[in-house]
């Protein structure tokens, strides 16, 4: 199991989605890659990483991606973002493991965003009013587009406060320890493909599986 350590960035509280990049780059927080190629039928592994920071409040991820398209057809929140070119964050809290509940913040090159939380069979989507509180900036811009062949470098970025976890009360993730992966796919893409930070080990692709979380420590 692969184990993160997330830095606090004091002295902020709410931070600009766009200025995520470069608040990260000033604390000098590391990328980690997401390279897991877990699925022989799908073997195309583009380039990317992830690095996470927290306020406290609130939890700062950037993503940087190149690969060979983009694609960002959905164009409504909590609409079929896994098929575009998409960054995943999945989520579980320590009290939560027993009764396998988790969360996934899933988000296309284009911005638009899922998340739910459950457990399996069980996962509603989060109402509008929590999905408005994630600020979400992409390199790419917002709006909508169909597959762009060629190779492509972008970024995005989320600041997603602790009232995101709308099942919860969180108090905060000062000395939280959670277990996360975090993932890329693109299910409809020209060549689809499903990466992981932490390994997963199963038959055919598939995301939903927090026995394959790694541990992340929010220091």
């Amino acid at each position: 199991m692969k184990e993160l350590h997330v830095p606090e960035i004091t002295g902020q509280s709410h931070v600009a989605a766009k200025d995520i990049p470069t608040l990260l780059d000033t604390h000098q927080v590391e990328f980690q890659p997401i390279s897991c190629v877990n699925w022989k039928d799908f073997p195309y592994c583009p380039e990317v990483s992830f690095r996470m920071a927290h306020t406290g409040d609130c939890i700062l991820l950037n993503y940087r991606v190149k690969e060979e398209s983009v694609r960002a057809i959905a164009a409504e929140d909590n609409g079929r973002v896994w098929e575009d070119s998409c960054c995943e964050f999945f989520f579980q809290l320590p009290e939560d493991q027993e009764e396998n509940v988790y969360y996934n913040f899933e988000c296309n090159c284009g911005g638009t965003l899922l998340i739910g939380g459950g457990r399996p069979g069980d996962r509603p989507h989060a109402p509008q009013e929590i999905l408005q509180q994630v600020d979400r900036w992409t390199s790419l811009g917002k709006a909508p587009f169909e597959e762009r062949m060629g190779e492509c470098s972008w970024q995005l970025a989320l600041c997603i406060p602790k009232e995101a976890f709308f099942r919860h009360q969180l108090k905060g993730f000062k000395g939280l320890t959670a277990r996360a992966n975090f993932y890329k796919c693109g299910d409809l893409q020209n060549t689809p493909h499903f990466l992981s930070w932490n390994p997963i080990d199963l038959p055919k692709p598939c995301f939903h599986c927090p026995e394959f979380f790694g541990k992340v420590i929010f220091e």
